[in-house]
């Protein structure tokens, strides 16, 4: 296979005979769309939808070292983690900026303690990269596991009742957040309660070789309940509604957690010095006493949708800079999340704009997330 073709997810047989409009995805063949992407989007606020996110970075760790090695290389406390639990953490350079933000589950111990990392599909030779480099000298190990696992997700109020017709795992006792070893329609996964919609739902990885029998039965399971396959398009305005911030928009090397109001996940109380400490130190305290730009929601009052990098403008100047925009099906109208001026960032400040090819739309400043699920 020649480096520059795209890479092809176990699924991509059955994506094609669904018709599934195809799309470059960091280096992935992924499915951008089956039909209409509000359609899908709608069908996961209110019933399920059905994702491959076979894409995304999966990296084992392994060995009695294997926390102290992802305290010193990540931002969080991953040693507190409990067996079972997930966190969602960043890994930054030396200097603040992040590389990636990361989901960390602690799987089942056989042996030595075990942690799954699993990075943004853009970014994961590089967090293996640095895994492996920050490893040295600890007695861990840090394993490539991106062709050992398929990635399917199941997102939406129906989705416990579509899974559970599928397994006898214990799906009410497991909690946001948390992972367990199941069997799905007779194929053995890990079985997480995680996403990136705004939903209620689960991830389950699986061996590449069985994903597409597990596609279909949760397929015909979801049936009765209106699942429907989803692509990426839908992926993008579901977790924006849900003000989830995306690598490459929201998140870069350049900003520190701080910049991007994730100044939570960066744990100095934990045991051990790690990777970038002293500058998120200063970023930490530079935000307290002079806040930076602020990420903030905004809603168009007109029907010009916001691209990533237009200007955010008040009273003739550029008080900011759109990180992501879309139509929101849910609100029925473009919305977009920004970085702007701390002076600006109030939810109803007045007069704030953004520029779309150099006419001024108005918009209302709003705190984030746009969509909230009732529990």
């Amino acid at each position: 296979m020649s480096s520059n073709e795209p890479r092809r997810t176990a699924l991509d047989a059955l994506h094609r005979s669904l018709g599934a409009t195809m799309t470059d995805f960091a280096g992935w063949d992924m499915p951008l769309r089956y039909g209409s992407e509000r359609d899908e989007h709608n069908a996961v606020r209110t019933r399920a939808g059905l994702f491959d996110l076979s894409h995304m970075g999966e990296i084992t760790v392994t060995g009695p070292q294997a926390a102290a090695l992802l305290n010193f290389a990540l931002v969080g406390n991953i040693a507190s983690v409990g067996v079972g639990r997930a966190r969602y953490t960043m890994i930054c350079r030396a200097d603040g900026g992040i590389l990636d933000d990361l989901i960390v589950y602690r799987l089942a111990e056989t042996g030595a303690p075990e942690y799954l990392v699993v990075a943004n599909a853009s970014n994961a030779q590089v967090v293996l990269d640095a895994l492996v480099e920050r490893s040295a000298g600890f007695d861990a190990e840090v394993r490539d596991d991106r062709d050992a696992y398929a990635l399917l997700a199941v997102q939406g109020p129906e989705s416990p009742g579509i899974l559970k017709s599928l397994t006898d795992a214990d799906l009410d006792g497991l909690k946001y957040y948390a992972g367990l070893p199941g069997t799905v329609a007779g194929v053995p996964a890990l079985i997480a309660r995680t996403g990136y919609t705004g939903e209620d739902g689960f991830e389950l990885f699986v061996k590449p070789e069985h994903a597409a029998e597990l596609w279909q039965a949760l397929t015909k399971a979801g049936e009765s309940a209106g699942l429907v396959p989803c692509g990426l398009s839908c992926r993008d305005t579901l977790r924006l509604e849900a003000g989830m911030p995306l690598y490459g928009h929201e998140l870069t090397t350049e900003l520190t957690p701080f910049d991007a109001g994730l100044g939570r996940v960066v744990k100095f109380d934990k045991e051990g010095d790690f990777v970038g400490r002293e500058a998120l130190a200063e970023a930490a305290s530079r935000a307290r006493e002079n806040p930076p730009r602020v990420l903030v929601g905004l809603v168009a009052e007109g029907r010009r949708v916001p691209r990533a990098g237009y200007p955010v403008v008040a009273g003739g100047e550029v008080i900011g800079e759109v990180t992501s925009g879309a139509p929101s099906p849910t609100l029925g109208r473009p919305i977009a999340m920004a970085y702007v001026d701390a002076a600006h960032a109030a939810p109803g400040t007045p007069g704030v704009g953004v520029d779309i090819r150099g006419s001024h739309e108005p918009y209302e400043v709003v705190a984030l997330p746009f969509y909230k699920r009732q529990k």
